[in-house]
């Protein structure tokens, strides 16, 4: 019987990344069109797409008297760029921006792939 390591989901992730990045930088090297990475497969999946301004800790006391007008502190100061998560994964950094009267954020600092593999691990 031979035991093998078990691998938890982020060592599986951080597998999966590697081996992604080790694929574009191999064919970045290349100028043939047909060895481009096919990514036509996973174009049309959903992901979710989440901005987060801050984060906190509360009990449950604290948690049950929160009602209208409560207001809570967050772990970051105003005027710091918000975090652009994509299925929880931080992806880049932006500030928030209003466009026809909505929501919107600019990018100012995009997280590298490989940075990206070491933030799993």
């Amino acid at each position: 019987m031979s035991k093998e390591p078990i691998e938890t989901v982020d060592d599986v992730k951080a597998a999966g990344f590697a081996e992604a990045d080790s694929r574009v930088d191999s064919k970045k090297s290349s100028a043939s069109s047909s060895d481009e990475l096919n990514l036509d497969v996973i174009l049309d999946v959903p992901v979710t797409l989440s901005m987060e301004i801050g984060r906190t800790q509360i009990n449950i006391r604290n948690l049950l008297q929160l009602n209208q007008g409560s207001v809570v502190e967050l772990d970051r100061f105003a005027g710091e760029p918000l975090d652009v998560l994509v299925n929880g994964t931080l992806i880049a950094h932006g500030e928030v921006v209003v466009i026809n009267d909505k929501f919107g954020i600019r990018l100012t600092d995009v997280i590298s792939l490989s940075e990206r593999v070491k933030r799993l691990a």
